[in-house]
């Protein structure tokens, strides 16, 4: 058994060497182009302007139920989660802009190429998480976009209501064996390169387990020409425009 299973990922590392393109995804948007900002309307447009494939943003619900997308928990202070939309909503970005509801995000997306790659982040509330995935699924699907959208989460509480109720990809932040995560439903695994490093192998296995193989956040050029060669689906990065330079120069 174990030799059918080494040559199992004898085969999968050679075929990842040939049939993988690693596809890019911007991380929070191509936010360090000019007059941009982490996950803003213009962090998505200069990410479909440079060709990325995907990009992926960060989701939080308040306490009236309006959906932001946003990194952190707070902005400019004020706790998203806690706080009522007339007070999350006045609230700038480091460009400028106003920070965006989820259903302005999308409205934008669905005018693009790039595919969605949409975070819903842990919340205190497990119940207001509940709704934070109930809501982001809803609003994913009334706009067309679900053959578009890949869910991700850190929460193993959001993650397997994602994987019961979206029928959309959904991929597990928290570094799982590849074999638990195909079993509790995951289509990929998406962690950071440092656990990847760790593990030898764990590609190869994802890959020969059917599961696809997401890695951030890339931005080293020794570190995505690294990805490159390994055979991952997918690299998640700040450097998008690096990204898809070094994907086109680097043998696999």
């Amino acid at each position: 058994m174990k030799h059918l299973l080494s040559a199992a990922l004898t085969i999968a590392a050679i075929l990842s060497a040939s049939a993988y393109t690693p596809k890019v995804v911007a991380h929070r948007g191509h936010w360090r182009a000019e007059g941009s900002a982490q996950n803003s309307i213009r962090a998505l447009v200069k990410a479909d302007s440079v060709g990325c494939d995907a990009v992926e943003l960060d989701v939080w619900i308040d306490a009236d139920g309006t959906m932001w997308v946003n990194h952190n928990k707070d902005i400019n202070g004020l706790v998203i989660e806690t706080s009522r939309t007339a007070d999350v909503a006045p609230q700038k970005l480091a460009n400028g802009e106003p920070i965006p509801t989820l259903d302005r995000f999308l409205d934008t997306a669905a005018t693009l190429r790039p595919d969605i790659v949409l975070e819903v982040k842990p919340h205190a509330d497990s119940l207001r998480e509940d709704r934070a995935v109930d809501e982001a699924i809803a609003m994913v699907n009334a706009k067309g976009l679900a053959p578009r959208t890949t869910y991700i989460t850190f929460s193993r509480r959001a993650f397997d209501r994602l994987v019961a109720r979206s029928g959309c990809p959904v991929q597990f932040l928290s570094a799982t064996e590849p074999a638990l995560l195909k079993q509790i439903g995951g289509s990929a695994a998406d962690y950071n390169i440092i656990h990847f490093r760790r593990h030898d192998g764990w590609i190869d296995e994802l890959h020969a387990l059917g599961l696809g193989v997401n890695v951030w956040t890339v931005d080293k050029p020794e570190d995505l020409e690294w990805c490159i060669r390994q055979g991952v689906d997918f690299i998640t990065t700040n450097e998008p425009e690096l990204t898809i330079k070094l994907i086109g120069e680097t043998p696999r």
